[in-house]
């Protein structure tokens, strides 16, 4: 990929985050933008490119649209395969996976297509066999209505792999949505945090990233790192820049559990992206939290779905948790994540629907009650004037 062409990008996002990634593109000077189901759309150049991946803390990742075209049969989607651009971002080593979707096409069977793009590539490069590797390029291919769009993936592991958290426990909440949930709830870092039931501690450690305006993809390396036109000293600029963005923060981010594993995991993630100094986790339940006099926010991802065991009295634990929440943050604003219907309502908390979110499958709400103690972050509608939806 040369670094003087412009590109289409696709940004692939989890459901109800799109509005806020397109406004993290939008502040990176991005644009124009085009937000659809799953994603936003812009056009850019390697530079943009490598300040998405380095920045976005609510994304998945991020596709290189490379080839568009209407195509009917099996032969002629081979010849226009060979002709395809691979060079570009391949080198004829590179082992290469095909990932297809196709619907209401005449190539509708999408084991073959994966094929004939293989066989095209392999002419096109000049191999005999698709090579091997442990971790392979992937290149996506969609079909719709006998249009072909093929884009590779310039990230390689999920962008919610900042690469800190290494200790998991049962159900994990994505950072890519621990940072998302956090924007939507307008938390700039500029007052407490609070996550009561922090399991891995997902939250902790991306509101101390964002307090600390640490770019996420610092500590990790990215698919395209391997493309031929890889530009290791463009890439070491904008993370020298990012560096120098950094502030120091001092906002209380407290975090608990009454598990001991939980607690250990959350305590090594946050060590291992040196975050440690400024977030205090402790084992306890919620139950033996003290009364906190000063105002903030509140955010738990309570169990839920496969978390709890099927006999468990689910709107009796909502009910405690709400009583809880009041009694040991009463001035603070409180917000959770739980599937929509009844549960929010056992809670007894005044709580409204912010957002619908995706949960590792789950359709799930972000729920918070009014109150806001902190000063905007100073986000206003100008934030998505460049977003076409």
């Amino acid at each position: 990929m040369d670094h003087r062409s412009v590109e289409s990008f696709f940004v692939v996002v989890s459901p109800g985050l799109e509005e806020i990634c397109a406004a993290e593109l939008a502040a990176l000077g991005l644009g124009p933008l085009a937000i659809e189901p799953g994603g936003i759309t812009f056009s850019g150049r390697l530079r943009d490119l490598y300040l998405a991946n380095l920045h976005l803390r609510t994304a998945s990742r991020i596709l290189v649209r490379f080839a568009e075209f209407t195509c009917s049969d099996f032969p002629e989607l081979f010849q226009r395969g060979v002709r395809l651009p691979w060079g570009r971002f391949l080198r004829p080593e590179m082992a290469v996976t095909f990932r297809v979707t196709c619907r209401t096409s005449r190539l509708g069977h999408s084991e073959r297509v994966a094929e004939t793009l293989t066989d095209a590539l392999n002419r096109a490069l000049g191999r005999p066999l698709n090579a091997a590797g442990a971790s392979p390029q992937l290149v996506l291919v969609r079909i719709v209505d006998d249009r072909v769009i093929l884009s590779i993936d310039s990230t390689g592991e999920l962008l919610h792999r900042r690469g800190y958290r290494q200790a998991v426990t049962v159900a994990p909440l994505r950072e890519t949505l621990a940072a998302g949930v956090l924007q939507l709830l307008d938390w700039d870092g500029t007052i407490p945090l609070a996550d009561p039931m922090c399991g891995s501690g997902s939250f902790l450690a991306e509101g101390a990233l964002i307090a600390r305006k640490k770019a996420p993809g610092l500590d990790r390396s990215f698919a395209c790192m391997t493309w031929p036109g890889w530009r290791e000293g463009l890439w070491k600029l904008l993370c020298d820049e990012a560096r120098r963005a950094e502030v120091p923060s001092a906002v209380v981010i407290e975090g608990a559990d009454e598990s001991l594993e939980a607690v250990a995991a959350a305590v090594e993630n946050c060590r291992r992206y040196g975050v440690d100094d400024q977030v205090s986790i402790s084992c306890r339940p919620l139950t033996a939290q003290p009364v906190h006099t000063a105002a903030g926010l509140v955010i738990c991802n309570p169990p839920y779905g496969k978390r709890l065991a099927p006999e468990a009295d689910l709107r009796g634990f909502y009910r405690d948790l709400g009583l809880q929440l009041r009694r040991a943050y009463p001035d603070w604003r409180l917000a959770m994540i739980c599937p929509p219907g009844e549960l929010p309502a056992a809670t007894g908390l005044d709580l409204r629907q912010i957002a619908r979110l995706d949960n590792g499958g789950l359709t799930v709400g972000l729920f918070a009650t009014g109150h806001k103690q902190q000063a905007s972050s100073g986000k206003t509608e100008d934030s998505f004037l460049r977003c076409k939806k």
